[in-house]
């Protein structure tokens, strides 16, 4: 008896819990933001450091499960010491940014927590650039004694850059957590992005965390 009314009362319980996570209607539109973490894949890993991204979106709900984003992405990284060494070039970094065109699909759409699928084509930008350091000449100004004067600052010298925009694929998933009663969400998605570069392809993993409304 003490177990049926244990096993009614935590099912109502649940019930309550399920009803009410499942009463907000996504909104029509939609758009989020968020920073984290680039992980460099294949040949890259031996190349470039781990690095730091940001992304930004907008989008529309075509029903509560499935939507369509466009998204920028941009993403740094540092050169390796080893690929540095073995080019023979004091220093560098590697940059690559793009836009893409990505249905979502969301498995909760109206809960407190999701899980959703998203991916679709883009175009990259890749950007690889060698530098030194150098010493800069800026002109500062002395409130009190209210002059200009040059000051010598640390600066990095770009000696090479090699660029290239080619067509190519993302595609990863992510959760979500709703915050209270409102539209609002924090997510945390892992994404592969493929860039078709000539020889080998570009491949890196950013990992990101935001909100998304």
């Amino acid at each position: 008896m003490v177990r049926k009314f244990i096993f009614v009362t935590v099912s109502w319980l649940v019930g309550i819990v399920l009803v009410q996570a499942q009463t907000a209607e996504p909104p029509r539109f939609t758009f989020d933001a968020g920073a984290g973490f680039t992980q460099p894949i294949g040949h890259l890993e031996n190349r470039i450091d781990t690095g730091w991204n940001i992304q930004a979106g907008a989008g529309i709900n075509l029903v509560p499960w499935l939507g369509v984003m466009g998204q920028f992405m941009y993403t740094e990284s540092g050169l390796s010491g080893s690929f540095l060494q073995s080019v023979g070039e004091p220093d560098g970094n590697f940059r690559m940014w793009g836009f893409s065109l990505d249905p979502i699909v969301r498995f909760n759409p109206k809960g407190h927590f999701d899980f959703y699928l998203i991916g679709g084509p883009g175009v990259y930008r890749r950007t690889v650039e060698f530098t030194q350091p150098t010493i800069a000449t800026v002109t500062a100004f002395d409130p009190f004694f209210g002059y200009f004067f040059p000051v010598n600052v640390p600066a990095n010298q770009v000696i090479g850059s090699f660029g290239t925009t080619k067509f190519g694929m993302n595609g990863g998933g992510g959760f979500t957590v709703r915050l209270g009663n409102s539209n609002a969400k924090l997510f945390a998605e892992a994404r592969y992005i493929k860039m078709y570069t000539r020889g080998t392809s570009t491949s890196i993993l950013p990992v990101t965390f935001g909100i998304r409304y």
